[in-house]
């Protein structure tokens, strides 16, 4: 087997059934709710098509379309429904086409053969800003702090992360033709060698009540293939950043800032790294070390090794990318700011380590150094006097 071929538990372990939904040219319908995330197809004039309609079942793995209650998982729904994918020819083998479009959306390069992959078609007209509603975060004003709380609390994001962050996240509430208002918790995208303009969100939703759930994915039409949160600490162009943190997630990101503050330069790919992402921020950062600290588990190994391929190629030097995984037993940094361990690596034999502990030893020595310094001036004032 060579290095690089996935087997079909690979696809379905890393791919979960919404991202195929989207690839293949659904969008979430938010009127029916979130529990049960459903995908419906629009035409061209931003209608719903009638029937059309894919629900997620509970475990995300799988869908039905109803009134059937056949399940699909990812492997069958491509089996089921060819056509939905531009990579498909008249004549090619099921089998060839579960393994071009799930290498594909995991951004593994195989062999294309006889036919060039082709790129999924997006029907959903192109990200604006202005379609929507915005409320920032004010560090002045208690009631656009309020508004946002409800986003960062079950996350364990404090208060003073989120003002290191403020400019970097927002409310965004779409306007929408039947009244209906759902306003996410925005992390906007941009492109690297334009970071002033955004091509798109990375979207959270408030935690339901009855199960702590939300959602969680990109606003339509974002530049997914490209567009990146970036939240840059340092007050320097980005072309002079020296310390660059990638994260899956932008959460993660304010999470890992919250146990180590020192204000670099912060990155989310929204979910699985594109090789777009990778390279558009490599060439404008070429002076730079890059930490990934992408989930401790299989597919962000696998994002690390992909990261460094890519880097290898444009000529970086290998201690110039890193692994950075959080220490212990979590599989994120969100998990390790919540002190939440993950039994597999806790099976896996993984060592413990709590950051509790080590934020509040840290926060002791602060303490112990300014009283330190502080004697010390109060000597040097009293022989001066």
């Amino acid at each position: 087997m060579a290095n690089n071929e996935l087997t079909y538990n690979d696809f379905l372990q890393r791919l979960n059934i919404q991202e195929l939904l989207v690839d293949a040219g659904y969008q979430l319908n938010k009127r029916d709710g979130l529990r049960y995330p459903s995908y419906v197809k629009v035409d061209s004039h931003g209608q719903r098509v009638r029937g059309d309609k894919f629900i997620v079942t509970g475990n995300g793995k799988c869908c039905f379309q109803p009134p059937e209650q056949k399940n699909y998982n990812v492997i069958g729904f491509i089996k089921e429904h060819p056509t939905l994918f531009d990579d498909y020819k008249p004549g090619m083998s099921l089998d060839r086409l579960v393994n071009v479009v799930c290498n594909r959306l995991l951004n593994n390069p195989i062999d294309v053969r006889e036919s060039r992959v082709a790129e999924p078609k997006r029907d959903a007209k192109p990200f604006n800003l202005s379609d929507y509603d915005i409320l920032r975060f004010n560090p002045r004003e208690k009631d656009t702090q309020r508004k946002h709380y409800p986003y960062f609390k079950e996350r364990g994001i404090n208060m003073g992360t989120q003002f290191a962050f403020h400019k970097h996240f927002f409310l965004a509430t779409k306007r929408r033709n039947d009244g209906l208002n759902f306003a996410n918790l925005a992390f906007p995208l941009s492109l690297p060698s334009k970071p002033d303009s955004i091509v798109g969100l990375e979207e959270r939703g408030r935690p339901r009540r009855e199960d702590g759930k939300a959602y969680k994915g990109k606003a339509e039409g974002s530049n997914s293939s490209e567009g990146l949160w970036i939240a840059n600490l340092t007050g320097k162009p980005l072309k002079e950043a020296t310390n660059i943190l990638w994260f899956e997630s932008a959460y993660d990101a304010m999470a890992e800032y919250q146990i180590n503050p020192v204000k670099n330069v912060y990155i989310s790919t929204g979910g699985t790294p594109t090789k777009g992402q990778i390279k558009g921020m490599l060439e404008e950062t070429r002076q730079a070390n890059h930490y990934l600290g992408f989930d401790k588990d299989e597919a962000g190994r696998g994002f690390v090794k992909n990261f460094k391929a890519i880097a290898k190629e444009m000529g970086f030097a290998d201690f110039t990318v890193q692994a950075f995984h959080p220490l212990g037993q979590y599989k994120d940094w969100n998990d390790a700011l919540l002190g939440k361990r993950d039994q597999r690596l806790i099976d896996q034999g993984e060592i413990d380590f709590d950051y509790f502990e080590f934020a509040k030893a840290q926060e002791a020595e602060r303490q112990q150094e300014q009283a330190k310094q502080k004697e010390k001036e109060e000597q040097t004032s009293g022989f001066r006097r």
